[in-house]
C-alpha cells in the first residue's frame, strides 16, 4: 500500500466537481442539460498531470472552469489542490463533446448554455 490516492480516483473528484459546476449554472445534469437539449457530452479526452499525491484523510478542493467554448466542444479546466496549501497536486483538462445520443454525431452546443456559462464565468474567446 502506498499511503497515496489511486490515480483514477482523481477523475472520481473532478467529475463530482463537474456535477457541482452543472448545479451552479442551473442546468443539474443530466435532466437539466440532456432532458432539455435532447443532447449530451461525452469525453473525448482528458488529460491529468500528476504533480503531487494527496494522502488518507486530506480534505482537497477541486476547483473548475470551462477553459473554452467551441462550436460542438467545450474543454474545461481542473486544479486540485491539498487544503491550505497554495500548489496544485493534480491539473486536468477534458474536453467533452455535444452530441445526439440516437445519432451520435456532432451538434452545436445550445446557445443558452453558452449564455449560463458566460454569466457564470469569463471565458476565453473560441
Amino acid at each position: 500500500m502506498q499511503k497515496i490516492v489511486f490515480n483514477g480516483h482523481y477523475l472520481t473528484y473532478i467529475d463530482t466537481a463537474v456535477a457541482e459546476y452543472w448545479r451552479a449554472i442551473g442546468l443539474p445534469y443530466p435532466e437539466g442539460y440532456v432532458d432539455r437539449y435532447a443532447n449530451d457530452l461525452y469525453l473525448r479526452k482528458a488529460t491529468l498531470e500528476y504533480l503531487g499525491s494527496a494522502r488518507y484523510d486530506d480534505l482537497l478542493d477541486v476547483c473548475c472552469r470551462i477553459a473554452r467554448l467551441g462550436r460542438t466542444s467545450m474543454t474545461w479546466a481542473f486544479e486540485i489542490y491539498r487544503e491550505n496549501e497554495a500548489a496544485p497536486l493534480i491539473a486536468a483538462e477534458l474536453v467533452y463533446v455535444n452530441a445526439d445520443p440516437k445519432t451520435m454525431k456532432p451538434a452545436a452546443l445550445p446557445d443558452e448554455l453558452r449564455a449560463r456559462i458566460l454569466k457564470y464565468e469569463k471565458v476565453a474567446p473560441a
